[in-house]
């Protein structure tokens, strides 16, 4: 069987994070030597970037600075900047006359299809990664070979120096509730609101911004329904965007944390959960005060917000869904026949080892069973295994809060790539898989092959 194509950096998935690594790259390899050159190439599922395109409400705003964009922290210079789009869009000066800090949602989406167009030539949409073998030489695993299959059932094989997982968070549903046509998590939120008709209630359980933004959005499109609001809080909190405690999303914040003992740790998440956890932007909240305060007025309530409750009993009907409420502070119960629920209760990190098959128990964890991940963003593993394995997301416990977030996406592309550079050892021309079970005939279409 011919070997494979073979890059210095395959990166699993192609959402902000991996685009911003291959933003990196592509000016990296702009004035480096032609035996300097970073080959590089990323795998996405889908068959068009797309960022939570099931929460792209047209009124919502970023939660982040636009300056937090791909690249500028890492190199302001760079024409993948945010501002670079609004210029190529003939937005720049009424933006500027605008004078804020936080695009609009979509448009921010818009910035990243822009740039993702700007590298392409990098990534292969449409394609599900299904496997990631061991290549090993003289004993040691020097490459991995990384197996996709498209939608058409093509299998195609790819084989990696380097391997950049960045798999996304996956929708959270509270345990026994499953998504249905009337029970929704939010991410898939306007991809099914259109499925409504004249709904006469709807409830959505939640007290983080999405939450929040769902019922808005709910009781502006519907203004005969019902919408009900339902979460264990008093009320909405409001996020801490001081400048202070913003400090926590600083690159700087990234070494603290890392070096810290795990008590500390702790105390950092316990201290600052609030700049991102469970909370909501002051305007919004003001502004569903400001609506339950004038249906109070007007004599007719259509937004009603039910705190200190949980959803006790779920009834998932051809017809609609019985939603049973229960009061946390009384006890009492309402039952809620609602044409649609939605559940605005958050992501969870997704195993990032659950593609490596065997490789996983290559990987170390710490004593609670968590990965252990060096500063660079490369997991530790055993001494046979050379080649790399970095992870962009799935890294809270190790390097903080901005994670999972866009805050320091640039900077830890920069970081990664460096790490990659530096690691970087002669090629063995003659690399051959580990022992694997037969393996069927690969079709290989890829364009960059070093």
């Amino acid at each position: 069987m011919p070997q494979p194509p073979v890059f210095d950096v395959l990166g699993v998935g192609f959402g902000p994070s991996n685009l911003a690594l291959a933003i990196a790259v592509t000016e990296y390899n702009a004035t480096a030597r032609a035996e300097d050159v970073v080959t590089a190439h990323f795998l996405e599922r889908q068959p068009r970037f797309g960022w939570h395109r099931g929460m792209l409400i047209e009124d919502a705003t970023m939660q982040v600075s636009f300056l937090k964009d791909l690249v500028t922290l890492r190199n302001p210079n760079s024409t993948f900047t945010f501002l670079s789009y609004l210029h190529g869009r003939g937005r720049l000066v009424d933006f500027i006359n605008h004078k804020n800090l936080f695009p609009l949602r979509v448009e921010f989406h818009d910035y990243f299809e822009w740039a993702a167009g700007r590298v392409d030539d990098l990534v292969s949409y449409g394609h599900d990664v299904v496997d990631v073998r061991p290549v090993a030489e003289g004993g040691v695993i020097t490459h991995f070979d990384v197996v996709s299959t498209t939608a058409a059932g093509e299998v195609e094989v790819r084989r990696a120096r380097n391997l950049v997982l960045a798999t996304g968070l996956r929708p959270a549903l509270p345990e026994g509730v499953h998504a249905s046509e009337r029970v929704w998590h939010n991410r898939d939120f306007l991809h099914r609101v259109e499925s409504l008709a004249d709904p006469r209630r709807l409830v959505v359980v939640g007290a983080g911004q999405s939450g929040a933004e769902v019922t808005a959005f709910l009781h502006d499109r519907f203004p005969s329904a019902e919408v009900c609001a339902v979460f264990a809080r008093y009320g909405y909190s409001p996020a801490d965007d001081s400048p202070f405690a913003n400090r926590i999303f600083d690159p700087a914040a990234v070494d603290d944390y890392f070096a810290a003992p795990e008590p500390v740790k702790r105390k950092l998440m316990d201290y600052h959960g609030n700049t991102n956890y469970a909370v909501v932007d002051h305007d919004l909240i003001a502004e569903l005060y400001r609506r339950v305060y004038r249906e109070k007025v007007v004599g007719r309530q259509r937004l009603r917000l039910l705190n200190l409750s949980r959803v006790a009993e779920l009834d998932d009907r051809a017809d609609g869904v019985a939603v049973t409420v229960e009061s946390l502070a009384t006890g009492a119960r309402e039952v809620l026949d609602a044409d649609a629920i939605v559940y605005a209760t958050g992501y969870r990190e997704a195993d990032p080892t659950a593609l490596l098959g065997g490789l996983a128990g290559r990987c170390a964890r710490d004593a609670q069973g968590r990965l252990s991940v060096g500063r660079d963003y490369r997991l530790a593993t055993d001494d046979d295994l050379l080649a790399g394995l970095y992870l962009q997301g799935g890294t809270e416990h190790t390097h903080g809060i901005s994670s999972s977030l866009l805050s320091n996406t640039s900077v830890r592309v920069g970081e990664i790539l460096r790490s990659v550079l530096d690691r970087r050892t002669p090629v063995v021309p003659e690399a051959v898989p580990a022992a694997v079970p037969s393996q069927p005939e690969y079709a290989i279409s890829v364009s960059r092959v070093s």
